[in-house]
């Protein structure tokens, strides 16, 4: 490719990235959880299977995929008004998308037992 025709993005393009790819993810979860919880209406009985199926540590490592999802797209979020709506913003938005990263880290280290705890208890025993 000829000098200058790839934009070889940074941070700032990689947490654009990420910040659109756990905003899709989170819209087919929500979707997916909308159809499910209206099970209920239409078969009581199949509702609690498929809730069953949401018992396994499979899904339990979704979850946590989830929760990462989450935090990372509110925290992320919290950046991008900061850096639209504060004077200095566009001056430190690679600082804070390091906060961002930094809070989200001990965030998800903290979240491992509560989402993940029981998986592991399915697995290894108690």
């Amino acid at each position: 490719m000829p000098a200058g025709t790839l934009y070889r993005g940074r941070e700032g393009m990689w947490s654009w990235v990420a910040h659109r790819v756990t905003g899709v993810l989170i819209f087919f979860f929500l979707f997916v959880h909308v159809l499910d919880t209206a099970l209920v209406r239409v078969s009581p009985e199949a509702y609690d299977d498929v809730v069953a199926t949401y018992k396994t540590p499979i899904v339990a490592l979704l979850e946590y995929g989830l929760v990462a999802a989450i935090l990372f797209h509110a925290l992320n979020g919290l950046r991008v008004i900061a850096v639209d709506f504060w004077s200095k913003g566009p001056r430190y938005q690679k600082q804070m998308l390091w906060t961002v990263m930094a809070i989200w880290f001990v965030l998800m280290v903290g979240a491992l037992y509560p989402v993940l705890g029981h998986a592991v208890r399915a697995l290894f025993g108690s």
